[in-house]
């Protein structure tokens, strides 16, 4: 099975001008803690609830921080005629439970989550990436990170 074929295809872009405050209440209508980054017609970061309450509010950043100071840049992403289970290996090794999904022109089409891999996915599958992700610390940890 294809990544295409279990993703989220409704996706909300911010754009990295925009201020954390509103990409908090664009969380906060949807229901979402992350928010992929666009500028351009490129995904160029992701943003999420983590990186407003750490890197902009711990920090003592105000409301009108932009985005683009404080949203992760460095974006892991797969394809969406990946397979799911490669896909889901990857996520458990790099510990992340969510990947924006890009068609081969580089553009979003996506999001898969942890969750899709559990809907849609043997019992086994879902498990084994949980586990991987909820590791303690990973490249992704943000407790070590200076602000």
């Amino acid at each position: 099975m294809k990544i295409k074929d279990i993703m989220t295809r409704e996706v909300c872009l911010v754009e990295p001008d925009q201020t954390i405050c509103d990409a908090a209440k664009r969380m906060a209508d949807l229901d979402i803690g992350l928010l992929p980054v666009g500028e351009n017609d490129r995904l160029v970061g992701m943003i999420s609830d983590r990186d407003i309450a750490l890197r902009a509010i711990a920090a003592g950043k105000g409301a009108e921080t932009k985005i683009r100071d404080v949203m992760t840049r460095d974006v892991r992403y797969c394809y969406e005629d990946h397979d799911v289970e490669d896909v889901a290996q990857n996520m458990a090794e790099q510990q992340l439970r969510r990947l924006p999904v890009l068609d081969r022109g580089k553009r979003l089409v996506g999001i898969v989550s942890l969750a899709d891999l559990a809907m849609d996915r043997d019992a086994g599958l879902s498990g084994a990436t949980l586990r991987g992700v909820s590791q303690p610390g990973g490249h992704h940890c943000q407790s070590a990170r200076a602000a």
